[in-house]
Order: C-alpha cells, then structure tokens, then sequence
C-alpha cells in the first residue's frame, strides 16, 4: 500500500454530508458518494458520482432523493448501476448512463435503510440491507419486493455485508452490541458475536480468509473474529479517540485495513505487526463517515466528511 498521506485530491460540495463512499469495480478512478443534508436528520440526499481527473477530482453526474442517503453499492453486473438506501426506509436504483433516476425504489423498511451491499459471488445477484428497524431484508434487483426479512437483532442495525467467499452468506453488526453471520438458505441466525460493550457500527470480511471479520465500535476499538472460535477476538486495535464509523479490509494485502472516525482522521493498520498502526490521516475536518478502498489502486482511498469528498494516494 502506499503512502495515503503522500498526496491527495479533495472536492467540496456545499450543504452536504457524506455518509458512505465507493469506488467502482469497473472503472478506476471513479467512485460513488452518498450524502445528506443536516446530517441525515432533516433535508434531502444526493447520490454524487466523482472521478478523478489528473489531480483533482470531478462530479460527473448528481442523482437527488426526498432523504438523506446513507449507504450506496455498485452493481456486479452492469457498471452503470447503482443502488442507495435512505433515511425514508427505501432502497433506489440508479442508473449514471441516464440523467435522471431512479430507475426503481423498494420501500419495506419502517425505518431508515442505514446499509446496502451488492453480493461479490459469481452466480448470484442479490442484495442485502439493513435498517434501524432492527432487520435485513434480502433482494433481487429484478424482483420489485424482497425475496425474505432476517429478525433476531435487538437494535438499530449499522452495517450489512456479503461474504466475498461464501455464498448467500453476510454479516450484519448492530447498535445491540453483536456481529450476527447469516446463511440466505438457513431458517435464522447461524452465529451470534457479542462482540463489543457498545454498539458496532461498522464490518467487514477479510478478503484472504473467509473465517476472519473485522468490527468498528463506538467503544473507539476494532476488533478482529476469526469465526471458529469467537470466544476472543484474534486483533484489538486502539487509537481512535472517538466512534469508529467504517473499517474496511484492503483488496491486495491479508493483514491490512483502513477505519475513519468521528474523531476525523483515517487509520491504516497492520494488525500482524506488533505495532500495528501505520498511519494516520488528517485531511478532513469533520466527521469521517465513508471509506473505501479501491480495487484498481493499492494505493487509492476514498473518504468523505461533510462537505469533503477526499481521494488519498
């Protein structure tokens, strides 16, 4: 991985907070921003496409929804196709081919839509989201209702996101404390993690060991499960200073891992080397909610804050 201090592009757009960034697995260089207004409590939400041009960053296209966005996922198969979730409960397809959108909403959850993730498995198209109203609702993009509902959290649920080895398998973490593993094809939870004293707003598989998981807190920890003995976690990282907002593995190397916090930096870690912490990033200047890690760049990460789209190199 290089050196993510090293440079960097930044794009403000005014009144916004982004809430979670993406890059696509199509085309370097170009990623997918979901924000809103007023931090998600009042006012509307923006799907904003960035790409990187020489060294700054440009918006090529701007997609609005009546609610704040909180989570966007590209399609894994069609590269002009997004979805998002909203504050308003509903996920939205969009299309950046076309000027306009969505092209279709879902509306099932009662509660704000806090996550989305499009399945990486070959053979499989679907989706996974989950809610504040305590479910995760699994999708195919083609049908227009969801295909079955996952119960058994106890709270607000942050993050949903599908194995990238396992079929029909995610992982769900939640403001009750718990990393819960679930099988599409299995009548309920397959495993339950208690894995913080506060609640988990983040995860995120390995993507070199499909039985280790990574957690992001409001404890300020990540934690790593290695999913056949989850009596102990196998990592504890500690330096954040305020609530972990997203942790995300990197593609190219099995030991490494980006977080951002509200604390407003970024952290990159080692969790194999007794001195974990590689680096710490300060570019932004407010809550550092989004992040991700592109599949194209080893050395490209993208993070946003409020009004703050930033690429690291």
């Amino acid at each position: 991985m290089g050196t993510a201090g090293g440079g960097g592009a930044a794009l403000r757009l005014s009144g916004l907070h982004g809430y979670a960034a993406e890059f696509s697995p199509y085309w370097p260089g170009r990623a997918a921003c979901a924000a809103a207004q007023y931090y998600g409590i009042a006012g509307c939400g923006t799907l904003a496409v960035l790409e990187q041009k020489g060294a700054g960053i440009v918006l090529l296209r701007s997609y609005d929804w009546n609610d704040g966005l909180f989570d966007v996922t590209w399609s894994e198969n069609n590269e002009h196709v997004l979805i998002t979730s909203s504050g308003d409960g509903s996920l939205q397809v969009w299309d950046t081919a076309k000027p306009r959108g969505p092209l279709q909403v879902y509306k099932e959850h009662t509660q704000e839509a806090y996550s989305v993730d499009w399945s990486q498995t070959r053979g499989e198209q679907l989706v996974v989201s989950g809610s504040w109203d305590q479910t995760a609702k699994l999708w195919d993009p083609a049908v227009g209702k969801s295909l079955r509902t996952f119960r058994g959290h106890e709270g607000v649920i942050y993050s949903t996101i599908w194995s990238p080895h396992i079929p029909g398998c995610f992982a769900s973490a939640s403001g009750d404390h718990t990393l819960r593993v679930w099988d599409v094809k299995a009548p309920g939870v397959k495993l339950v993690i208690p894995a913080h004293e506060a609640e988990i707003l983040s995860c995120d598989w390995c993507k070199y060991d499909e039985k280790l998981l990574v957690t992001g807190a409001v404890d300020c920890s990540l934690k790593g499960w290695d999913l056949r003995n989850v009596r102990q976690p196998v990592f504890v990282l500690l330096g954040h200073t305020y609530a972990i907002r997203r942790v995300k593995f990197s593609p190219f190397h099995a030991t490494l891992l980006a977080s951002c916090s509200y604390d407003f930096t970024v952290r990159f870690w080692d969790f194999s080397k007794p001195n974990p912490l590689l680096e710490t990033v300060e570019h932004h200047t407010e809550f550092t909610c989004g992040l991700d890690l592109s599949l194209h760049n080893c050395g490209q990460v993208r993070g946003v804050t409020n009004l703050h789209f930033a690429c690291l190199f």
